[in-house]
């Protein structure tokens, strides 16, 4: 059982925070209320101690504080976590927002990163030398959890997960050692962070294989709602055939608002966001049996990379209100699609949506147990996500998004991309791991044998 930070005394919280660069944050202080925020409103805990670590010498003090002391231990990196797995009550959450860095290496094309860094930091500094690394869909998101669960984005098609294109990590273990990993270094360990999530220690630094992306092509195009059937039976045969340069996720949606034009607002579409990476001279070649299916509104052209990856931020800033619910899938057959026209015809606030994401081209190229990822052979992961601002509508976009779930669920692979879960317990965990779940727990016992890190979608060590 663990202990309550509030039955530690106070000299020897006092004693921690002497050994401290950075600084603790207590249910006392002015700013714990805003320190304890989480991205997704709807998570609301109570931390026992926050510590906003400035360097790596802070996480190692925090994880030998918190084992010690039998407390029990969240790690924030970006925050942005559905489940608001970065937070914990009563126990310690540690922080790694103070440890932020980017170094590119133009002549190796590869990018290290603090642990504490968020996208858009990233492609900010990789852009300048005309590089990007495969991430997500918006530059808020933390660099740690996105690349601990996967990393789906943009980019898979063409360079794979965040995950294919992780090269090296340093890391702090449960008995507060310090260790660098990667196929040469700890191997296992090494195999374990690429999809296995926070449970085997805390990355305080990730290298990655950069490659050559300055421009790219694309943006959204949307149909109205009644010919979703007919768009994503045309979206499943076309991508399939398409070359690996060409990625593009499908959705069911409401245009809530700016930026789009006036007559969109408050609608229900079918729309589909494409990003094109190949030779931009052939890009309208590209995209001329895109927009050969006559979409309502075509909102594409050239652009920076960075672009395409800020494309939604303002439309999901912080403290809004957030349920999330995934599956994977290996088609869009016609109960599939029907689903997602009943569905999408009736998205119950204007932020939420569905989302299919394709797990094709090079992300689908990698080996089933070479990574955590199990699901390389799944054309898609599915998401649906409730959201809207106001505290009131929780409940509605709860339940639309567990309907939405529970009638696509039997048409599933039955797992669920790790970053897209929330708290669901461990047969969702298990099922999301399939056949490289023993071999997680094998390494998790090894790691860290007593469950230290087990505010996250956890791995129980092996017996």
């Amino acid at each position: 059982m663990s202990k309550i930070v509030k039955d530690l005394n106070t000299s020897k919280i006092e004693e921690f925070a002497s050994q401290l660069k950075g600084e603790i944050v207590m249910p006392s202080d002015a700013n714990y209320n805003e320190t304890r925020k989480a991205y997704n409103e709807m998570i609301n805990k109570h931390p026992g101690m926050i510590v906003m670590c400035a360097d790596v010498a802070d996480v190692m003090a925090s994880v030998n504080f918190g084992r010690e002391n039998a407390l029990l231990v969240a790690v924030r990196g970006g925050g942005h976590n559905g489940g608001g797995l970065g937070l914990c009550d009563d126990g310690l959450v540690i922080d790694l927002s103070g440890l932020k860095f980017v170094r590119v290496d133009v002549a190796n094309k590869t990018v290290r990163v603090g642990g504490g860094n968020i996208w858009g930091e990233v492609d900010h500094a990789t852009h300048a030398f005309g590089l990007a690394v495969p991430a997500g869909i918006i530059s808020t998101t933390g660099v740690g959890g996105l690349t601990l669960g996967g990393g789906v984005g943009y980019l898979s098609r063409k360079y794979g997960l965040t995950i294919d294109n992780l090269l090296e990590a340093d890391m702090v273990l449960a008995d507060g050692s310090f260790v660098t990993v990667s196929a040469n270094q700890n191997s296992d360990l090494f195999w374990a962070i690429r999809g296995g999530g926070g449970n085997f220690g805390i990355v305080t630094s990730f290298k990655f294989q950069a490659h050559d992306v300055k421009t790219v092509f694309g943006g959204p195009t949307l149909w109205p709602i009644e010919k979703t059937e007919e768009i994503m039976e045309w979206y499943h045969e076309f991508l399939n055939d398409a070359p690996d340069e060409l990625n593009g996720f499908i959705a069911t949606m409401i245009i809530p608002g700016a930026p789009f034009p006036e007559h969109l607002h408050n609608k229900h579409f079918c729309g589909i966001v494409w990003c094109y990476t190949g030779d931009m001279n052939k890009a309208k070649e590209v995209f001329k049996p895109i927009l050969s299916m006559n979409p309502l509104f075509e909102h594409v052209g050239e652009m920076p990379y960075p672009a395409i990856q800020t494309l939604f931020d303002g439309l999901f800033p912080p403290g809004l209100q957030w349920y999330w619910r995934a599956d994977f899938f290996n088609e869009l057959g016609p109960e599939i699609r029907t689903q997602h026209l009943k569905f999408g015809s009736n998205i119950p606030t204007p932020l939420s949506q569905m989302h299919l994401y394709p797990i094709s081209g090079a992300a689908s190229r990698v080996g089933a147990e070479d990574t955590p990822w199990a699901y390389r052979d799944a054309k898609y992961a599915g998401v649906i996500i409730g959201v809207d601002a106001d505290p009131a509508n929780a409940d509605k976009i709860t339940k639309w998004c567990k309907d939405y779930w529970e009638a696509l669920h039997p048409y599933s692979s039955g797992g669920a991309y790790s970053n897209f879960m929330m708290d669901e317990g461990q047969e969702r965990v298990q099922a999301s791991y399939k056949y490289n779940y023993n071999r997680l727990t094998r390494i998790k016992k090894q790691y860290d044998p007593n469950n230290l890190f087990k505010v996250n979608q956890n791995i129980i060590p092996s017996n």
